[in-house]
């Protein structure tokens, strides 16, 4: 389960690949994205895609209880409304994290080669009022949440994490396609992503970034 990820390319690099885009972020400030953080998202929106700020984790099926990040289980009827093309989003990622699954946890930072180029997760998103946010700084309000889809693990990411890794899409037609495709069509992006175009970039313990002082490059 993917619980870190990181994205650490600008706003223009962004907004290159996805061309005619409104942003709404702001000042973005690359890093590390952890659970229940505000993070960039993509969205349809009348007249073109838009990037804004959602929170990272749908709420949970039974309060109170950890937020959802990953989604696997499509076929649920709790998931189905939200993968009309109006609820899908993209999630903007340069690598991500998987811990090993067994001890001692070793963080292992995944990605397309070791410049970590832009890529994106298949993610869905809601509107949701409530509280979000930490103990110590409650956010009581109308939020915008979204989670992101997961599939089989492939050959690289299975040693480290055998049960799941996150639906990755790196091109243009796939991204198009999970934005506007009928739910069956789109579902078929819902795979592995092929092992010979990820790689290990980084690795390490207790790391909660691709590039720490006690990293490991591969």
């Amino acid at each position: 389960m993917c619980n870190l990820y990181s994205l650490t390319r600008s706003q223009d690099a962004i907004r290159a690949i996805r061309k005619a885009m409104r942003d709404k972020t702001g000042n973005l400030a690359p890093g590390s994205i952890f659970p229940d953080r505000p993070a960039p998202v993509i969205r349809k929106a009348d007249g073109g895609d838009e990037m804004l700020m959602m929170r990272w984790g749908f709420p949970p099926l039974k309060a109170p209880g950890p937020v959802i990040t990953n989604v696997r289980n499509t076929t649920s009827n709790f998931w189905k409304g939200w993968l009309r093309p109006e609820f899908r989003c993209l999630v903007p990622v340069s690598s991500f994290c998987e811990y090993t699954d067994a001890t001692p946890k070793i963080a292992h930072w995944f990605a397309l080669d070791d410049s970590r180029p832009l890529f994106f997760f298949a993610g869905i998103w809601r509107p949701w009022t409530g509280v979000r946010g930490t103990k110590k700084e409650p956010i009581e309000g109308e939020h915008l949440l979204y989670s992101f889809l997961t599939t089989e693990a492939n050959e690289v990411v299975r040693p480290i994490h055998a049960k799941a890794m996150p639906v990755m899409l790196t091109s243009e037609e796939d991204c198009d396609r999970w934005l506007n495709a009928p739910v069956d069509e789109a579902l078929q992006l819902q795979r592995p992503y092929p092992a010979d175009r990820m790689k290990v970039v980084a690795f390490g313990k207790g790391m909660t970034s691709d590039q720490p002082n006690d990293l490991v490059l591969t």
